[in-house]
């Protein structure tokens, strides 16, 4: 059993209660994401997605929206919720490609690509910008590399960088730390957006 798998077996899933209490300011990336763009708004890939925390409302607000995650048990929790236009998978986020499913123009990653070491995250960002179409975004909840780290995971930006070189770091903004509760709200959580960059970009 990974430790997610764990988490979920005995109900310890701190991550989210947090997606309750933010969901405000998450709504508000979600409008961002979805006024910078015509629609229809396109296909949706959220990394680490769980029980479905946020698949569903990317499928409510337009986006033809997939939960990956590679904990079997919150992939059926997901699918029993039934939501319109929200499918769901069991994979791995660090191999991607093996999943074959298609292309997307925006990938949400809440609190995924923090807990992987720097191989698996370099996976991550390979096969997130292997499934890229052209100028798609990316939106990563991540916490900060605080000397908590090794008990509650987090990156820095560099390291985000590092993993996501053809992608073009957008913004960086402070999360909303309301409904983490300590020591999870000392981490400085952070919001990265970024780009996947084109020909056009490098020209």
């Amino acid at each position: 059993m990974t430790k997610y798998a764990r988490a979920y077996r005995f109900g310890i899933t701190p991550w989210e209660r947090y997606g309750t209490a933010a969901a405000t300011s998450i709504a508000t990336l979600f409008d961002r994401e979805e006024n910078e763009r015509s629609r229809p708004l396109g296909r949706a890939l959220d990394l680490g997605c769980g029980r479905g925390q946020y698949t569903p409302d990317l499928a409510r607000r337009g986006w033809q929206a997939v939960g990956i995650d590679n904990v079997p048990a919150a992939i059926e929790a997901a699918k029993r919720k039934g939501t319109s236009g929200a499918t769901y998978v069991v994979g791995d986020v660090t191999d991607l490609p093996a999943a074959d499913l298609g292309t997307f123009d925006f990938f949400l990653d809440v609190g995924c690509f923090q807990g992987l070491n720097a191989e698996q995250r370099d996976a991550e960002g390979h096969g997130v910008t292997t499934l890229a179409n052209p100028e798609a975004t990316l939106l990563m909840l991540a916490f900060g590399p605080t000397w908590m780290r090794s008990l509650l995971e987090g990156v820095s930006q560099e390291e985000v960088e590092n993993a996501f070189p053809a992608w073009e770091m957008l913004a960086v903004d402070s999360a909303d730390t309301r409904g983490l509760g300590w020591p999870m709200n000392r981490t400085r959580p952070q919001w990265y957006r970024l780009r996947r960059r084109t020909w056009k970009d490098s020209a």
